[in-house]
């Protein structure tokens, strides 16, 4: 709060204070008070008035610099009405009931809006679980029933039930509290659960899959773990060249295990990499080879910062993508 501003504010107070000297001397100068008096009476005027304005700026001045560090110091500003001070003037008591009253509407409105969302959380999570039953049905009777239009069906039954595993885990992604344990797991395993659950496209595309130095333990949430993996298996089959190759190989230092996950495919350009992390970006390769939701590898990097895990690209257009996932050794601490 400037002092400038807080004069302008007493502007008419000023005024009234000046026309009230003013016409103190020319009435005390009618009864012939001795000059001398009339100054210290206007001069008593002047400095009273002062000492006033100086104490009611001090003040407010102090109790604002106290609300906004308050305020500043606060991560949910939209409480700051429960920290207040009571004010000790008549402007800041009715402004800080105002400030009570819309803070109350204001939260009343986050509240109903949080338990709005999460019922359409818990829809959105049975209906996925729901679909899945007929999704399984279909399978099954493509697999009983075995041709040329049901291997077909079998086939999209797959995509199908991986966009749904990718709008589950979207759903859970801001709220995953209760779907959250950080285990000790073998690496190998993982990744040999992973490609034997997208068999069926690597085999339908004629992938070769390569696996070397898998044998490293890692803490991670399983089935977080699974998923990312998965996404990265299907955007390698999505964005192939002629024949692909998957390389699945893991490193140590001091510090981290890396996993390291290769393709053949069309790569990533230069101008894209920085983006593909970014929730919605399709990037050159969605546009021009296949339909992106630009959805998966948003996921992989929510749910890789949740679990305290590293996840970067490297790519060159036309030789291939590696994505590289780093699991810190230190994770026993998550265990207890």
């Amino acid at each position: 709060m400037k002092f400038s501003s807080f004069l302008k504010d007493k502007i008419l107070f000023l005024l009234a204070q000046s026309f009230i000297a003013v016409f103190l001397v020319f009435l005390l100068d009618v009864y012939h008070i001795s000059r001398y008096a009339i100054i210290l009476i206007c001069t008593t005027i002047i400095i009273t008035s002062f000492v006033a304005l100086a104490y009611e700026y001090l003040i407010r001045s102090r109790y604002y610099k106290r609300l906004n560090k308050t305020l500043e110091s606060m991560e949910q500003k939209q409480y700051v009405a429960s920290l207040l001070e009571e004010p000790n003037f008549a402007e800041a008591e009715v402004l800080c009931e105002i400030l009570k009253r819309v803070t109350k509407a204001m939260n009343d409105e986050i509240a109903s809006y949080k338990i709005s969302q999460e019922e359409y959380r818990e829809y959105i999570e049975t209906w996925i679980h729901e679909i899945k039953i007929p999704i399984s049905c279909i399978d099954l009777i493509c697999q009983n029933n075995r041709n040329d239009i049901t291997k077909k069906i079998s086939e999209e039954t797959v995509r199908v039930d991986s966009y749904i595993e990718q709008a589950l885990y979207y759903a859970r992604s801001k709220n995953v509290a209760s779907d959250y344990s950080i285990r000790r797991l073998s690496l190998d395993s993982l990744v040999k659960a992973a490609v034997k659950k997208h068999s069926k496209q690597l085999i339908g595309c004629g992938a070769q899959v390569k696996l070397d130095d898998l044998d490293h333990t890692v803490y991670a949430d399983e089935k977080w773990l699974d998923f990312i993996i998965g996404q990265i298996i299907a955007n390698s089959i999505k964005y192939k060249k002629a024949a692909l190759t998957l390389w699945f190989s893991a490193s140590e230092n001091q510090e981290n295990i890396i996993l390291f996950v290769r393709d053949n495919g069309i790569g990533i350009s230069e101008g894209d990499l920085g983006r593909v992390f970014e929730k919605g970006f399709t990037g050159e390769n969605g546009r021009a080879f296949a339909k992106s939701t630009g959805i998966g590898l948003y996921l992989c990097k929510e749910l890789c910062n949740k679990m305290y895990l590293g996840l970067e690209a490297e790519s060159t257009v036309g030789d291939g993508t590696t994505i590289k996932i780093t699991f810190p050794k230190d994770r026993q601490s998550f265990l207890q």
